[in-house]
């Protein structure tokens, strides 16, 4: 890993002043070594050696060193982009070796920007490499993005997605911006060729927000730790992310329009959503792509619409508040003390045959119940159980048929729900009752706090919870 000097920036997130790459690319001819290690991909049509000279010249800021932030970063370093910054404040897992394949075994344990910059010294020792070993926060994401040409966001949450996307409308950055989740994802080129905030000329490129006015529902907001994810998927995205870099760098795209009579084919073709998705289930093809068009900039967008009031000093200071506006998951349902049992307490008491022909509902998905279950435990997934139940509602029914055919008989058993966390448990609850399975209070309906979690800290240290 390469020493910071003065003409890059700090890595305590002050900003220091660098002088833009020249537009055309060509302040200096290659020598020897990038010549041989970047003959392949200077013969490739379109790209030649002012192309080379283009990426030698820019840099690229990665943010996220995971799944998404690994091959996208070895790409653009075997490319030879001149100067790549890379943040991420995680340490490398154990669990995230399946996919995110710039780290390694041995380096568990040791900070993610610096593993990554490890693997790609070994890769590619010609451009300079900038760890930032923390998170990227409203106080210092202007100050580091300011440093660089094009920024890619491989990040894993909506916040810093919004985040990103505004400071690079402010700064006018490129942004090329990827998602990934259990066997799909996404791709989109934001804010490219940048423009003025407030600009709606034809061809202006929407930002993040053009395209996702609003967040996610919070309920819908899981994260690779809860819902999976596949590890082609998510380096399918990255490479793609990496291909995009180097076409809008090798193109001098990044670079504001010198004036307005710059011809049409600055423009990249209208900006367009790439879902990729990967069927693990299909025996005939296993993957698909779509193309969805998106639209140019929205005349009242919140970040680069033309009455847009948003600034970077108003940023640094909590305007807006991004964890606010995209509301971390949380439950909103409040159970009574008596509704509610610990994992420890709820095991004792069958230990003792004080629970004789109870039920018990495991609601986590099959995928995670196969892994293990507490003994007797029956399988019913939390959203096929929320189906079922507003399909009885919907077209009436009786409110046992929600339960399994084996326990549906069972008519004033009491009911214990249990799964992973302890959230959709509580909300199971609510909704058996709300169908009237707790016969007006006669039956009980409990819910076992902290899930499967509880579980293995309270009663089975060697349970695999996933």
């Amino acid at each position: 890993m390469e020493e910071d000097t003065g003409d890059r920036p700090s890595t305590n997130g002050t900003a220091s002043t660098v002088a833009n790459p020249t537009a055309n690319g060509c302040s200096r001819r290659l020598d020897d070594d990038e010549f041989e290690r970047y003959s392949r991909q200077m013969i490739v049509p379109g790209m030649g050696k002012e192309g080379q000279l283009r990426l030698i010249n820019s840099r690229v800021l990665i943010i996220g060193a995971g799944g998404l932030g690994c091959p996208a970063s070895m790409y653009i370093a075997g490319a030879g982009v001149g100067t790549i910054g890379i943040i991420d404040g995680d340490v490398v897992e154990i669990s995230n070796l399946h996919r995110q394949i710039g780290h390694a075994t041995f380096r568990i344990g040791l900070k993610k920007v610096d593993s990554l910059i490890q693997h790609l010294m070994g890769l590619n020792h010609l451009p300079k490499y900038i760890p930032y070993p923390f998170h990227l926060t409203p106080q210092n994401a202007a100050d580091i993005i300011s440093q660089y040409d094009l920024v890619m966001d491989c990040t894993d949450n909506p916040a810093t997605r919004y985040l990103i996307s505004d400071i690079c409308v402010l700064l006018r950055k490129p942004l090329v911006s990827a998602a990934s989740i259990q066997k799909s994802g996404q791709l989109i080129v934001l804010n490219c060729p940048p423009a003025p905030q407030g600009s709606l000329t034809p061809g202006c490129a929407p930002c993040y927000r053009c395209c996702f006015k609003k967040p996610p529902p919070p309920s819908s907001m899981v994260s690779c730790g809860e819902a999976g994810v596949m590890g082609p998927v998510v380096g399918m995205m990255g490479v793609a992310q990496a291909g995009e870099a180097i076409k809008i760098l090798a193109s001098a795209l990044h670079m504001p329009p010198q004036s307005p009579t710059d011809p049409p084919e600055r423009n990249l073709h209208q900006p367009t959503l790439l879902i990729y998705t990967y069927d693990l289930e299909s025996a005939v093809g296993p993957y698909s792509f779509r193309a969805l068009k998106m639209g140019g900039r929205k005349k009242n967008c919140f970040a680069c619409g033309e009455n847009s009031t948003l600034t970077l000093e108003g940023i640094k200071t909590g305007n807006p508040d991004y964890v606010q506006f995209c509301s971390a998951p949380t439950s909103n349902v409040n159970l009574p003390p008596e509704e509610r049992i610990t994992a420890a307490a709820y095991h004792a008491a069958k230990e003792r045959g004080e629970l004789p022909g109870h039920i018990l509902l495991d609601t986590r998905e099959k995928e995670h119940f196969s892994f293990g279950s507490i003994e007797g435990a029956v399988n019913v997934p939390f959203g096929k159980l929320l189906m079922k139940a507003a399909a009885i509602k919907r077209d009436g029914g009786a409110a046992s048929e929600i339960l399994p055919p084996a326990e549906s008989g069972k008519g004033d058993a009491p009911i214990f729900v249990v799964c992973r966390r302890g959230v959709d448990s509580q909300e199971t609850v609510e909704k058996l009752k709300e169908l009237g399975l707790d016969d007006q209070g006669k039956r009980k309906i409990v819910d076992i706090i902290g899930g499967m979690r509880a579980w293995k800290e309270e009663v089975d240290p060697s349970f695999p919870f996933i």
